[in-house]
């Protein structure tokens, strides 16, 4: 039994669901977002969404909580909006953006340019003596995590000093260095 799939979701004001053939359509102040489904039935009632599976089969079992989760992710996303902040640890680490065209100095020879999708609004905030961090802010919970990963990727935290893109308030598994 999906505890997660049994929950109903609810609408803040403002939001709009429509359900049609097998596409759910959320839009709200920051935007509009669509999820087709498959395996579940989607209803709007009074206020909430309730997605019910037809059988206790796995596959409709699998589908019930992650279609929740899904329609709940864009509601969130369009009514409050979704921010992922990425953290540059290390000596000379830069981040700087113009529009959307992210700058990063991490360590190579030369810089990396990101051209950063027009749903998500990038901003770099850089106080002397603190780490550069970047904020990536979207309505569309998956697009902000696939930028932030992709960031991340660039120069992942290394295990010794602990220099490299980590996301804030991300817990690094540290390992002692060299013993003499």
């Amino acid at each position: 039994m999906s505890r997660i799939g049994n929950n109903p979701v609810a609408i803040p004001s403002g939001v709009t669901v429509e359900v049609k053939d097998s596409t759910i359509t959320v839009k709200g102040k920051l935007g509009e977002l669509t999820q087709e489904f498959e395996a579940v039935s989607v209803k709007v009632e009074e206020g909430n969404v309730y997605v019910e599976r037809p059988s206790d089969a796995k596959d409709h079992r699998a589908k019930h909580g992650l279609y929740r989760s899904l329609v709940n992710n864009m509601i969130k996303g369009v009514s409050t909006g979704w921010t992922k902040e990425l953290e540059l640890v290390g000596v000379g680490y830069r981040a700087s953006n113009q529009g959307q065209k992210l700058d990063l100095a991490v360590g190579f020879s030369h810089n990396i340019v990101l051209d950063v999708a027009p749903e998500v609004k990038v901003e770099t905030v850089t106080e002397k003596g603190k780490n550069p961090i970047v904020k990536l802010t979207s309505h569309d919970k998956q697009l902000v995590g696939q930028v932030a990963a992709k960031i991340r990727a660039f120069r992942k935290p290394e295990p010794y000093k602990g220099k490299g893109i980590k996301f804030v308030g991300e817990i690094l598994r540290r390992k002692a260095g060299k013993s003499a």
